[in-house]
């Protein structure tokens, strides 16, 4: 009997380390992950709560969670804290854990409205990698109360897979991102050297054209063509600053002042502190920084951007704002835009937050604080 039940734990395991090998999506990978840890344990209700590094917590992954906790589109899970949560962000959640109770549950209970389906207590595992802690991974089914020493041990187990395969997906992120930027510096040399010659020999000869041109309308078609030229020619320019920004040699802003003047925007500056940034940090709030005056220049429908830039003894304060139209935002809602997104993960992948406020009628304000260690 020991032998069946040792078999089917290695099996387990086996077929959860196959899904997170394969897998490089994360949402989908915890969620399959967790359904398949379901079935073989036999256990009704689980999820996966990451957390960051200033203790946000994001409801990843759930199955069968009971209405009660579902409903609203889970809002009871991605709101408030709980004893698991606060065991974690306290360092007191290092390994498998019974849970006697569940404090979110227990209210629920307490309010005597909705039910849970039978479901009172939780296991919590926290998600880890070496030293590097990543979230929990929380089961439960309905009337149990306790795990036994080798439930919690499979558990810890596939939590430790879970978390090795968070930190693979961070890394080849990462070396992604560098391959990335290799090819984005090719393609902007060999943009310079060709297109963007030539764009300006076509200038040139249009210019040289309605020099010699005695005729009224063929002067003006030269004319024509040079004036095409010449916007194409501060379009490439400006493209070629978004693969590679050539000034950034000479710091960031003066790499953000120089781009918005390319794209016809009054950048004021501020700035305090004085530090030499990494050039993983100074090419994150570049990019950054570039995608906020893009999207000022696209919908503010204002001139003039505000920078201001803090340095102290621990972190980089980033903020980049215009007083033009905005938009409604909720802040509880999902970030609306790709451009905007890709600011939040680069400020994430620094360890840093990301905040964004805005109103219509009011501006858009993207605020960026970044830690220096």
């Amino acid at each position: 009997m020991m032998k069946e039940k040792r078999d089917h734990e290695l099996q387990t395991l086996k077929e959860i380390a196959e899904l997170l090998n394969t897998g490089t999506d994360v949402d989908s990978l915890l969620k399959n992950v967790l359904e398949r840890l379901l079935h073989i344990t036999e256990l009704e209700t689980g999820w996966i709560f990451l957390i960051d590094e200033d203790g946000n917590h994001e409801l990843a992954a759930a199955v069968n969670l009971p209405r009660a906790l579902a409903r609203n589109n889970t809002a009871r899970m991605c709101s408030g804290d709980c004893w698991c949560l606060n065991k974690y962000k306290n360092g007191h959640l290092c390994e498998a854990t019974n849970i006697m109770g569940c404090k979110r549950i227990e209210k629920i209970l307490a309010e005597k409205v909705e039910h849970t389906n039978g479901l009172t207590h939780h296991a919590s595992v926290p998600l880890r990698a070496g030293n590097e802690r990543f979230g929990i991974l929380n089961v439960g089914t309905p009337e149990k109360t306790t795990f036994n020493d080798g439930e919690l041990a499979l558990l810890e187990s596939v939590a430790f897979q879970i978390g090795t395969a968070l930190k693979r997906i961070h890394l080849t992120r990462l070396e992604q991102e560098a391959a990335l930027s290799a090819e984005r510096n090719r393609l902007a040399r060999d943009l310079h050297d060709s297109v963007n010659q030539l764009l300006f020999s076509l200038s040139l000869t249009a210019r040289g054209g309605a020099e010699i041109a005695e005729n009224t309308e063929t002067k003006e078609t030269f004319t024509y063509i040079q004036d095409l030229a010449q916007e194409a020619l501060q379009e490439m320019r400006a493209l070629i600053w978004q693969l590679k920004p050539h000034g950034l040699e000479n710091g960031l802003i003066s790499a953000l002042t120089t781009y918005s003047e390319m794209i016809g925007i009054r950048l004021h500056t501020t700035v305090q502190g004085l530090i030499c940034l990494s050039e993983q940090m100074e090419a994150a709030l570049w990019r950054i920084g570039q995608e906020a005056l893009a999207n000022s220049k696209k919908h503010s429908g204002e001139s003039d951007v505000y920078l201001v830039c803090e340095v102290d003894s621990e972190s980089i304060f980033f903020q980049i704002r215009d007083e033009g139209t905005g938009f409604h935002y909720d802040q509880k809602a999902l970030i609306p835009s790709l451009g905007l997104k890709s600011m939040k993960e680069r400020a994430e992948q620094m360890h840093g937050s990301f905040q964004l406020k805005s109103s219509p009628g009011d501006g858009t304000d993207i605020i960026i604080t970044l830690p220096l260690s």
